[in-house]
């Protein structure tokens, strides 16, 4: 096996009104200079206010930008770097879900290393220079706030661009689980579903390590105990602890393994028809899962076990592991893309451009059965309903 190449933020500070902590982590951590970046939602419902607040407090002279929109794309980067840069910012904190910190990720890169987003994008790998970036998820499901990557649309190209690298990887997270008691519950089951596809693609793909597997076979088991009982009842405070702490953890795994298949084809839904990245996940995952289940018995076998299945055999238990996830989807009442009113003769037209798309990312590549471009259309006919 190659040896792993593992990175991850240097602090996080975990648990229920970690908020509170966040201006003695930016003094500790050097700074004082930051730019929070989020959206104009949690701005006006007063979590930026606490933020900026605790900055204060702490000594820190802040500046705002708060114009991330979701799916975030090149143009809608211009404004929030004009901000990074007339502030003299010495780091970037992200507030919010998987947009926001994926803005505030390629801002800290663009404000030292210059250029356009998609000098960025895979095959290359940005190890930096790059501002520090401090991540503060307010959803449980992107994971981002301990990944190596951002995911910017290119505004020319309608491409939803990969760009990873050490560069994107935040210094330093606050994971507190107060921040997701607000989410609804089509959001909840959506990021859930979003984290738990993390972690069984980072398990299940050939770039699977030892020192991934274990965080996500722990996600797996978290996230199948808790994600029914969440989304019907968002109050719940040990669920919602309980599926942030999986969310950071699958966010790890796949962060230091590598996404597959369902990204790679998530991606180009997200660009073209604007579905929420997890929710297009969900969609996907088990018609995915059913396509690669058969290259990877064992490992799928393995992840069954951590969601609480029971088997006569790896084939049988890979097999259940399918069926369990599709009646997950079913419980959670995740759409097909029919029913979330994609227009069939569009999903059509595009769907050998997606394709394509999906191929170009690198991220099937690291599926247990590598498809060509004819069978990821066959899936995205499959998955849509």
């Amino acid at each position: 096996m190659t040896a792993a190449q593992i990175g991850l933020p240097r602090r996080l500070v975990v648990g229920g009104g970690a908020l509170a902590e966040s201006g003695a982590l930016v003094r500790d951590l050097g700074f004082a200079r930051p730019v929070v970046v989020t959206d104009a939602f949690l701005a006006g419902q007063g979590t930026v206010g606490r933020l900026v607040s605790a900055l204060t407090d702490a000594g820190c002279a802040v500046a705002v930008f708060d114009g991330t929109v979701p799916d975030p794309t090149t143009e809608s980067l211009e404004p929030g770097l004009a901000v990074v840069r007339e502030h003299d910012a010495d780091c970037v904190i992200g507030l919010g879900g998987g947009s926001p910190l994926d803005t505030a990720k390629a801002l800290a890169v663009l404000a030292v290393g210059g250029g356009a987003m998609r000098d960025y994008k895979a095959p290359t790998v940005t190890v930096g220079p790059a501002l520090p970036v401090i991540a503060i998820p307010t959803t449980a499901g992107s994971g981002s706030e301990a990944t190596q990557f951002s995911i910017i649309t290119d505004g020319a190209t309608d491409e939803k661009m990969l760009c990873p690298g050490p560069a994107f990887l935040p210094i330093a997270a606050i994971v507190d689980y107060e921040l997701t008691l607000s989410m609804p519950a089509r959001l909840t089951a959506d990021t859930g579903v979003d984290a738990l596809t993390h972690a069984i693609e980072a398990y299940v793909s050939r770039r699977a390590n030892p020192f991934a597997d274990g965080f996500a076979l722990t996600a797996i088991s978290t996230i199948s105990r808790n994600i029914r009982a969440v989304y019907a009842d968002g109050a719940d405070r040990a669920t919602r602890e309980a599926m942030m702490l999986a969310a950071t953890q699958a966010g790890v795994a796949f962060s230091n393994s590598s996404v597959a298949l369902v990204h790679g084809m998530s991606r180009p839904i997200g660009a073209h028809f604007h579905v929420a990245h997890g929710l297009s996940n969900a969609m996907l995952l088990p018609a995915v899962m059913r396509f690669s289940v058969g290259s990877a018995p064992s490992r799928y076998a393995d992840c069954a076990r951590a969601y609480g299945l029971s088997g006569d055999s790896d084939e049988a238990l890979a097999r259940a592991l399918v069926g369990a996830v599709e009646q997950l989807c079913t419980d959670l009442a995740v759409p097909t893309p029919r029913e979330y009113g994609i227009d069939r003769a569009r999903w059509d037209d595009l769907t050998p451009l997606m394709a394509e798309q999906a191929l170009a990312s690198g991220s099937p590549d690291n599926n247990p059965r590598v498809p060509d471009a004819a069978e990821i259309a066959a899936l995205y006919g499959e998955v849509f309903g």
